[in-house]
This record gives structure tokens, sequence and C-alpha cells, in this order.
């Protein structure tokens, strides 16, 4: 054999080792930034268009424009993480001092409910009893409670956690805003060296499918989540915070807030006025159905993404990536399944008609 090519296929090897060791490195190096980055990408694609109009409202300044979105994005965030937090460690609390005691309490239903026309009488007797059924329960396993509750609270610094990188996404997505022109030729230079003449298009439909996706799910979910804090707050139901998460979590995952708020609404009729209560009823149902008007106006034309791409995407990136893969995982899976059906159309075999 040729000592020549001998040579120069030991030096394309060491060549071809040396990059792959390269970019091994820094993949590992950029991993835990991975997350957060794609996350601004999202948030700084899916508000580019208000960064825009904003911008030619102050004159062009897109520098101000950026800065003003952060600030709003942050205080989006921040004002209702700290009241989801302060609520869920008042409610653990609230718990740890019931339960120093050596047991378990669980208020009975108010004797108004007794009152309630028709089914008052049986629904407080039956109330009543399952208060009573819960409590002996929970007593008898209260060791097993109290490693829930250890699970609860490693869980609320998960969440804060992840607030804290929803955070430093906000900031890297106010400096993407500032390089959107360049990342966009950047993103169709790639795209067009993988997809070939059809890079452009599928780029153009990607940054289509996060706006639709960002706006008409997790836009969605989070104006349900703050209605429903709101409601949550002003009827005074305890641990506030918690209950909107859940909500938030439904919505995410294409589920009703009903689920969480019908129950609280039952229990607000016991313990509040009917007036009241009739109107948080009333809310929290207005809550869970505005959706159906929402969806329509965010979601965009032509972004047929199957729900189940949707509950999939949040509840894998929730078990991937916690609070910040509910809202990260059905936007990249939905820019995923748009791809593949994409090129599936495009390589799908032509049917020919027997004459």
């Amino acid at each position: 054999m040729d000592n020549g090519y001998l040579r120069n296929s030991m030096a394309a090897f060491l060549q071809i080792a040396a990059v792959v060791l390269l970019v091994g490195l820094c993949l590992w190096i950029v991993a835990p930034f991975v997350t957060l980055v794609i996350w601004g990408v999202i948030i700084a694609v899916a508000i580019f268009p208000a960064h825009v109009r904003l911008a030619a409202v102050l004159g062009g300044r897109e520098k101000l424009s950026a800065s003003i979105l952060i600030l709003a994005g942050l205080l989006i965030l921040v004002i209702p993480a700290w009241l989801m937090t302060e609520s869920s460690v008042t409610a653990a609390r609230s718990v740890a001092a019931n339960m120093q005691d050596g047991a378990i309490s669980i208020s009975p239903p108010a004797d108004r409910v007794a009152d309630w026309p028709l089914i008052g009488k049986r629904v407080h007797s039956v109330w009543t009893q399952a208060a009573e059924d819960i409590e002996g329960l929970a007593n008898q396993f209260q060791p097993q409670l109290m490693t829930i509750g250890e699970v609860v609270v490693k869980s609320i610094g998960a969440t804060v956690l992840g607030v804290i990188q929803f955070i430093f996404s906000i900031f890297v997505a106010g400096a993407l805003l500032l390089s959107a022109h360049s990342g966009y030729r950047a993103s169709c230079t790639i795209a067009t060296a993988l997809a070939g003449e059809r890079g452009n298009a599928l780029t153009d439909m990607s940054i289509a499918t996060i706006r639709s996706v960002s706006k008409g799910v997790v836009g969605v979910a989070i104006i349900q989540a703050l209605l429903a804090a709101l409601g949550l707050l002003l009827i005074g139901v305890p641990a506030a915070g918690i209950w909107a998460a859940l909500v938030l979590v439904l919505a995410v995952v294409q589920l009703p807030p009903l689920l969480v708020l019908g129950p609280i609404a039952v229990w607000v009729f016991s313990v509040s006025d009917p007036v009241p209560a009739t109107i948080f009823a009333i809310y929290a149902v207005f809550v869970s159905l505005c959706d159906s008007i929402l969806k329509p106006m965010l979601l965009g034309r032509g972004m047929d993404i199957p729900m189940l791409v949707i509950l999939i995407g949040a509840i894998g990136g929730a078990l991937s990536a916690g609070l910040l893969g509910l809202f990260l995982g059905p936007v990249v899976l939905a820019v995923g399944y748009k791809i593949l059906v994409e090129w599936m159309a495009l390589h799908a075999p032509v049917e020919s008609s027997a004459d």
C-alpha cells in the first residue's frame, strides 16, 4: 500500500478526531446553558413583532424597546412567582404547625352548607364524613406524609430555580432582539446548508410555528393562570399561588383548569356568602373556557399542531427540564413536528392515475 496514502489517511483521521473532540468539549462546556439559550431564542422570536412596533413608536431606538420588553417580562414573571412562592411557604408552615402536636385536623364544612336547597343536608353529611375519613387516613400515614412534605419542599426549591432560569432567559432574549436580523440570516444559511433551496422556507415556517405555539399555548396558559390567581386572591382562597400553578400546568397540557377551580368553587360556597361565591363560580367557569376565545386570536392560521404533540411536549419537557421544560417542550416538539411533516410531504411519492 502506498505510504503517502497511509499518511494522508492517518492525518485525516487525526483531524476528524480533533474536530470531534473540540465539538464535544464545547458542547460539554455550554450544556448547562443550552436550555436557557433555547428558551431565550423562543422568547425573542415570539416577541420580535412587538419589538419592531415598539421601536418604531420610540423613533427607532431598538435598545430602549428591548429594555422595556425585558422589564415587562420580568414584572410579568417575578410578581406571580413571588406570590406563588409566598403562598407555598405559608401553606407549608401551616401544615407543619398542624402536625407538631402529632395529629392532623381537617376543618368540617360550614353549617351553611346544610341550608343549600334540595341537596344541602346530603352534601353536608357526605362532606363531613369525607373530612373525618381523610383526617383519619392522614393521621394513619403521617410518616409517609412527612416524606411527601419533604418532596414538596424540594419541589418549591426547584420551582424557584426554574424562575431564576426564566429570568436569565429573558435577558438572553433581550440581547438576541438587538441582533435579530443577523441571527435570521445565520439561521437561513445553516438551514440552506442542511436542506438546500428550501432552507429559507423551513426557517420561516419554524419562526411562524414558534410564534403560534408560544402565544396560542404557553401565552394562553399564562393568561389563564394569572386570571385564576387574581380570582383566588380576591376571594381569599388559602395557598392561592399553588392552585394558580396547578391551573398553569393543566392549561399547558391542554386540560381544563376547571378541574382545579371547580372543587375550589364548591369549597368557597361553604365558607362565603352566596353572592360572592356565585360570582367566583361564574368567574372560574369563564377562566376555564376563555381559552376557546384566546386561542383562535393567538394561535394563528394554518398552524394545525395536534394537541397530542403539545401534551407530549409539555409532559416530556417538564420531566426533562423541570419548570422551564414545561413551556419549552411544546414549542420545540411542535417545530420538530412541522419540519417532519414538511419533509415527508416533500419526499412523498407522486400518485399516478391509471389509464
